[in-house]
């Protein structure tokens, strides 16, 4: 079983920026991957954003050059650094984590991003 514990999230006006954090814990292999997905209203969940154990990241095309994963490995956590954010990215924000061979997903609670007009 693995753990996530979400942070960051709130309300910011567009053109602002947010960072989430998001740490794992209990059984952990070497090789995994943890992102963001995000579900807006009345919109289909969807991948923000995703970062493999080696540092091999990929983005949805509606974040490329807004936003920024990173990880700390030593950690076990995942930071998705949001910046230009626009409403549209107004959602819930969900981290998720697999461990090799990525067949199994675990899930955070889930933060609240709202960006203003």
């Amino acid at each position: 079983q693995v753990r996530l514990r979400e942070s960051g999230g709130g309300l910011v006006q567009a053109g602002g920026s947010l960072r989430l954090s998001c740490a794992a814990s209990g059984s952990i292999f070497s090789t995994n991957r943890m992102g963001w997905h995000r579900r807006g209203p009345g919109k289909e969940r969807e991948l923000v954003a995703m970062i493999t154990s080696g540092g091999s990241a990929n983005y949805a095309d509606s974040v490329k050059d807004r936003f920024t994963i990173s990880r700390d490995n030593a950690k076990n956590t995942v930071y998705l650094q949001m910046n230009s954010l626009k409403p549209d990215d107004t959602a819930v924000y969900y981290c998720y984590f697999q461990n090799w061979p990525y067949r199994s997903d675990y899930w955070g609670q889930g933060t609240q991003v709202t960006v203003s007009s």
